[in-house]
């Protein structure tokens, strides 16, 4: 952990106190005793600092040295990744003192759950500590329901910053506080919606990215008070304050945006209120900018819908709302690269007469510059020669109002600066603006998931005539996080020919030039619920996708929706064309739903270990892993009742917890997921398989070259030393009580050293055991092949001797001849060979199973081993107890007639408890903990297998030491 605080100043009215915490290397924040010790330390970093501010005072303070200010009360925490969740533990550590943190800002940090939450501690350690989140903004009350404190943590502010997209490591919707923070105490922000940011970064690009860097610097500056050198204490003032520094205009006019498609445009912008005229809701532009008003001869009066504005002439336009805003064209939008209040004022003016005539007159006019909203631009134009482009300059800033923002108002004015001259420099970059009153209608286009699908194979394609809106929405019915598209978007023509008749793909070179010079660059701003905004500028071909995860359990129907607009120039005409990515979807699949499958691969090995068990219960011979895992993708069952019912049972908790109900895509999203996991688990059963069997007969063979040396000295004393080392009393117990001494020493190791050591001993033994009832089976079938054919040629030789054998003497040649292992029937060789394979079958069930236990341990394991020498603990008492519970699992059934034991129960499933019905729950239950990502809580399942193995283990000797005590009460009221 890195914790970097500043010195202590020498003037306490420049204070800022603060210091940030990180967690180095990726292991480390999957080990949530790690996490709980760096928790420990951030607290005691934080006590520290403050206790040398108070040696500093009282150290100046004996020497008589003047002292200004007041001492800190509280630092700020910044945190990177897993740091700014160990910050919020450090908040609601019992050790904390109170109010020592006030004030936390997290940088691509997972707050809902880790990135993959494989280790069962650290999933509980981030549910606990969320948990005391929540309480932590409740009132504190009695018995009697009276309020005895506020909130314990109503002076904390929170907030938490993504890097959007390119963040392959912690994704949005895992930063997001909704649910764990009140929204009057904090909020979260993508990076590509950020004021002066704009980007999607990487995981660990956002701690050194010089607009972001910059920008939080300023932000974590703006929150000290200059009188007092301290933090403000006001929680409104510091979050306003980180709204108002990292908010974009823009991105909080998405954040407002309604569901519905009429009233979308509308509510782009925060509105004014019902009384526009009458109602101050937004700041004036500051006093110290100014220009001159000349009057009203250089007015313009416009009479069209589309405003131009080619120059910084100084004019002001008059646009009257009532007229150009008729026929349902009652928007208005400007898109512009002029400066808000330096380069372009807007303004509301109320008709005459509807105002008292002493009605103030900074009251008659509302300035609206301020709800104009910077956007990020392209790269300047180029200019061949001083004051001359070639190129529309890119829009800067976006401002649109709605009907209720211009309510009670009559004209519009838009106030053009003039053009500075300044001498002894190059001109500056071409100025525009182009407004107009649009119908949002007009300009939208709903593109259904079976739309999209069909742009696989035959595009789709838009065409924007001249004269269209400048604001053209595309409503996607599907989150562009799981389905990212390719957009493009080229000129077809500008006035200059028949705008019906796109460019030739030649392309006329002239003909593009001019429709350069006359249309401004398109911009794209895609819109996500999650994700938040995304601002493309210079758009003309891009593969759009963002950060969301709308298929959750947790998902609402409007997280599975996509939004992008359009700013194009309405001069010019446009081809659209939409295509889907694959590859960009495949890619985003396998990142935002890693966590479901490798839950979901628990869920396949518990319902092939269940149809291994229903046909032992049908007396049937137990099918391979491979067969097994593929019996259960049979269609339409079982197949689609393993499927169904999980999924079902999610929709019901999802409707009686939430009341609602996760979209379509949830469903769809999750069957894949299954079905992935189903082909995962193929391949990976698949090629162990292969490894058993191919282990087993070069074992068979190298054992044949051996027997054939016997008669060599030396291997006639290496197997007289390891004859008498077999002989030992210890091997000779060990190998008699394999089980417990197995189960003894991965317990050992699971509670004092490390869970996933344990596991891995559990796995050898599992794989020792499928190995040797491999070979045993290979070998006992070789055998019975070659002894049927030494044994046909016996019968033949002993039918021309003598009559005077007998048929016993007969018999027992034969037995002496096949050994004492196997009975002189061939079928009893091959129930042995059959034994055996039902053995590997069930052994090679528990390997898998028990081998993904092991490997959700390896991150824990990593970080474990990078610790060692520096100081070690034992492992959390819950890892050490699942992990007991699913050794127990291996050991106490190592065959499959105990292993699927059975026994009456009249109150239990119709009367008898299986092994099958426990698989079945199992599996379900692994199953809901995918879809809630948590696969964590499979080792849940995995442990009450354990534990009902454990039972069924005890109660099948129990049952077996009454039946031979039965039969010995029998002998002994037989002799009497």
């Amino acid at each position: 952990m890195d914790v970097a605080g500043l010195q202590l100043p020498s003037q306490y009215s420049r204070r800022l106190d603060w210091f940030a915490v990180d967690l180095e290397g990726e292991h480390s924040a999957m080990d949530g005793q790690i996490l709980e010790e760096h928790t420990e330390y951030v607290v005691y970093a934080i006590h520290r600092i403050l206790d040398l501010y108070k040696e500093s005072w009282d150290a100046r303070a004996r020497e008589h040295a003047a002292i200004s200010g007041i001492l800190p009360k509280s630092v700020i925490l910044v945190g990177h990744s897993m740091g700014g969740f160990v910050a919020r533990a450090a908040i609601v550590h019992p050790h904390l003192r109170k109010s020592a943190v006030e004030t936390i800002l997290t940088l691509s940090s997972p707050h809902q759950s880790p990135p993959l939450a494989l280790q069962p501690s650290l999933g509980h350690y981030f549910a606990r500590v969320n948990e005391e989140w929540r309480k932590g903004y409740e009132v504190q009350t009695n018995q009697a329901g009276r309020q005895v404190s506020g909130p314990a943590l109503s002076k904390v502010v929170i907030v938490s910053i993504t890097g959007g997209i390119n963040d392959y490591q912690v994704r949005s919707k895992l930063e997001s506080l909704e649910g764990i923070v009140p929204s009057a105490h904090g909020f979260m922000i993508t990076s590509t919606s950020m004021k002066n940011v704009w980007l999607s970064m990487e995981h660990q690009v956002i701690l050194w990215c010089n607009q972001l860097v910059v920008q939080v610097s300023h932000t974590l500056l703006s929150l000290i008070d200059s009188k007092t050198g301290q933090p403000y204490d006001d929680t409104r003032k510091r979050l306003a304050i980180f709204s108002k520094m990292l908010r974009s205009g823009v991105a909080q006019s998405f954040d407002q945006m309604k569901q519905s498609q009429t009233s979308m445009q509308s509510s782009l912008f925060p509105t004014m209120g019902e009384r526009g005229s009458q109602v101050h809701t937004l700041p004036e532009c500051p006093a110290n900018v100014q220009w001159s008003n000349d009057g009203l001869e250089r007015d313009l009066y416009i009479q069209t819908k589309t405003v131009t504005v080619l120059a910084m002439d100084g004019r002001r336009r008059w646009l009257d709302i009532q007229k150009l805003g008729s026929d349902g064209r009652n928007h208005f939008v400007l898109v512009t690269n002029l400066a808000p209040c330096s380069g372009v004022r807007l303004h509301l003016w109320p008709e005459r007469g509807k105002l008292p005539l002493d009605f103030p007159v900074d009251k008659r006019v509302q300035e609206v510059t301020s709800k104009m909203g910077h956007i990020p631009s392209g790269p300047a134009p180029r200019q061949i020669e001083p004051g001359s482009q070639t190129e529309q300059p890119p829009p800067s800033a976006v401002f649109m109002l709605g009907p209720e923002d211009m309510r009670g108002f009559r004209f519009l004015t838009i106030s053009v600066a003039p053009r500075p001259s300044i001498s002894g420099r190059p001109p500056p970059a071409a100025s525009m603006a182009v407004g107009q009153f649009f119908d949002p209608e007009e300009g939208q286009k709903k593109l259904s998931p079976l739309t999209l699908l069909s742009s696989s194979y035959s595009q789709k394609e838009i065409f924007l005539k001249e004269d269209h809106p400048i604001a053209f929405n595309l409503s996607f019915g599907i989150s562009l996080g799981l389905l990212p598209v390719t957009l493009s978007l080229k000129t077809a023509g500008c006035g200059i020919k028949d705008s019906g008749l796109p460019v030739e793909e030649a392309g006329d070179t002239e003909n593009s030039r001019l429709c350069k010079l006359r249309c401004f660059p398109p911009v794209a701003l895609a819109w996500d619920v999650t994700a938040g905004l995304h601002v493309i500028p210079n758009f003309y071909t891009e593969t759009i996708a963002v950060d969301s995860a709308p298929a959750l359990w947790s998902s609402t129907q409007e997280s599975d929706k996509s939004t992008i607009l359009l700013l194009v120039d309405p001069h010019c005409s446009y081809k659209s064309s939409i295509t889907i990515s694959f590859t960009a979807a495949a890619s985003r699949f396998l990142l935002l739903n890693s966590s479901q499958i490798i839950a979901l691969c628990f869920a396949v090995i518990f319902f092939a270990l269940m149809c291994q068990a229903h046909a032992w219960d049908l007396g049937s011979p137990i099918p391979s892993m491979l067969r097994a895992v593929q019996s259960n993708l049979r269609m339409p069952f079982p197949a689609l009742l393993l499927i169904v019912v999980p999924i079902s049972v999610a929709l019901l908790l999802s409707l009686l917890i939430d009341q609602s109900v996760p979209p379509l895509s949830f469903i769809v999203i999750s069957t894949l997921c299954y079905l992935l996991a189903n082909g995962f688990m193929i391949i990976f059963v698949s090629i162990s398989q292969l490894v058993f069997y191919v282990a087993a007969v070069v074992q068979i063979f190298v054992k044949t070259r051996w027997q054939l040396g016997e008669r060599v000295k030396l291997f006639r004393q290496f197997t007289s030393l390891s004859s008498g080392f077999f002989s030992l009393k210890v091997v000779r117990f060990v190998a008699a009580n394999s089980s417990l001494v197995i189960a003894m020493v991965a317990s050992t190791l699971v509670c004092l050293v490390h869970p996933a050591l344990g596991l891995f001993i559990l796995v050898l033994r599992h794989a020792f055991c499928c190995h040797s009832a491999l070979c045993s089976s290979f070998t006992a079938s070789f055998r019975s092949r070659t002894q049927r054919m030494d044994f046909s040629e016996y019968e033949k030789d002993v039918s021309d001797r003598p009559t005077q054998f007998s048929v016993d003497s007969d018999h027992k040649s034969r037995d002496s001849f096949l050994g004492d292992n196997y009975s002189s029937s061939p079928e009893s060789a091959g129930s042995f060979v059959d034994t055996q394979l039902d053995f590997f079958h069930h052994q090679h069930g528990l390997l898998t199973l028990h081998l993904l236990a092991a490997l959700m341990f390896v991150p824990s394991l990593a970080a474990w081993w990078q610790r060692v020498g520096t100081g070690q603990s034992f492992p959390w008492l819950l890892d050490s107890v699942l992990c007991i519970c699913v050794i127990l699992h291996g050991t106490c059934n190592p065959k499959p007639d105990s292993t699927f034991f059975s026994f009456p129960s009249s109150s239990i499933l119709g009367g008898e408890l299986r092994m099958y019905y426990i698989y079945q729950f199992a599996g379900c239950y692994s199953f809901l903990s995918g879809l809630a990502l948590a696969p964590y809580r499979v080792f849940y399942a995995m442990a009450m297998v354990g534990l009902f193995s454990l039972v069924l283990n005890v109660l099948q000797k129990r049952s077996r030491e009454k039946g031979e005590a039965h039969v010995k009460r029998r002998k002994h009221s037989h002799r009497h």
